[in-house]
């Protein structure tokens, strides 16, 4: 299967002698970008003066998720006079979690940040989030405190920050902002697909990263209009099922499996004992919908138990030839 990424444009030169996956990067940028043509050329300015004079060693990541508007071409120009911008070209639109997945594996920065190309991520807030990575946190999100968006959806949002919060256990108030500063460490153990990039600060915390969130200021869109439709919500709630699955249950998936089995052979057996002590009584059963539900019920019970003890002898396997503890080598205790 051949990669998403069709060319990758006005890449950094390296020095002579020096390789370019040599050169040393303290900040690697990514804004994932789709028919944001307009918006860059005043948005990727405006980050390299916010940037440049305080990490001279950093890099500009585009990737450009398919865009019909130009933006390699913009991005091409801006990187004539601008060497730390590079543009990564998606053949076509694969979603935002492709597009991050795809800075991820090609960013060289010990810092990554996150920033959306819209215009609404203010680049004078990166730096705030930097100072909260050298106060503790492996991750920063920035906490959109008054959110210059539709009221539909910022009421939409805070319904499904809510209940992220609650189902993965995760404290947070904006878990889907854009605006996001991370060790390189933090990037490693995460694969990103379908739309679990909403979920970056859960699988961090998971993987046993500080996370937190800093206050940033929020701005209109600058031109355009939003790319995601109604569609994202039900998208969300699955990956979220998905995450909570991936978080929870990955190392005991027999938690969740038997637990399902049992509940559902407990009912079956309760209706098939009902049965039987009606046929013991001179009733008949065969035509009871008791009958039929409580052999469906045990039946179901029985092989979702089965399922999980399979699932767990995988796990186990597994852990015989890998294991899942990461020591962290740069935290004495």
């Amino acid at each position: 299967m051949s990669s998403p990424v069709e060319a990758r444009v006005a890449a950094p030169s390296a020095t002579p002698g020096e390789s370019l996956d040599a050169q040393a990067v303290d900040v690697s940028v990514i804004l994932p970008a789709y028919n944001e043509a307009s918006n860059l050329v005043e948005v990727v300015p405006r980050l390299i003066g916010v940037i440049g004079p305080r990490w001279p060693r950093h890099e500009i990541l585009v990737v450009d998720d398919g865009s019909a508007d130009g933006t390699a071409d913009v991005m091409r120009e801006l990187g004539r006079t601008h060497p730390q911008v590079k543009v990564i070209r998606l053949r076509r639109n694969f979603g935002k979690s492709t597009a991050l997945q795809t800075g991820f594996d090609r960013a060289r920065g010990e810092i990554i940040v996150l920033m959306d190309a819209d215009g609404q991520d203010q680049p004078e807030e990166i730096p705030k989030l930097i100072t909260a990575l050298d106060g503790g946190l492996d991750l920063a999100t920035g906490r959109r405190a008054q959110r210059n968006d539709r009221f539909v959806k910022r009421t939409t949002s805070r319904l499904y920050n809510r209940v992220t919060a609650t189902v993965t256990g995760v404290g947070g108030l904006d878990f889907n902002s854009g605006l996001k500063a991370m060790r390189r460490q933090v990037i490693q153990p995460i694969v990103l697909y379908g739309e679990l990039h909403r979920y970056i600060p859960v699988l961090a915390e998971w993987a046993g990263f500080r996370v937190g969130e800093v206050d940033v200021q929020h701005a209109p869109r600058l031109h355009g209009r939003s790319k995601f439709g109604r569609a994202r919500f039900w998208r969300g709630f699955f990956d979220l099922l998905t995450v909570k699955f991936l978080t929870t249950y990955t190392s005991r998936p027999f938690h969740l499996f038997g637990g399902l089995g049992a509940a559902l052979t407990a009912i079956g057996a309760a209706l098939l004992a009902w049965m039987f002590v009606v046929r013991l009584s001179g009733g008949g059963i065969g035509e009871r919908p008791a009958l039929l539900a409580g052999v469906l019920f045990a039946l179901v019970g029985v092989q979702l138990m089965s399922l999980g003890l399979i699932a767990e002898l995988i796990v186990h396997l597994r852990r015989d030839r890998d294991s899942d503890v990461v020591v962290d080598q740069d935290r004495p205790v």
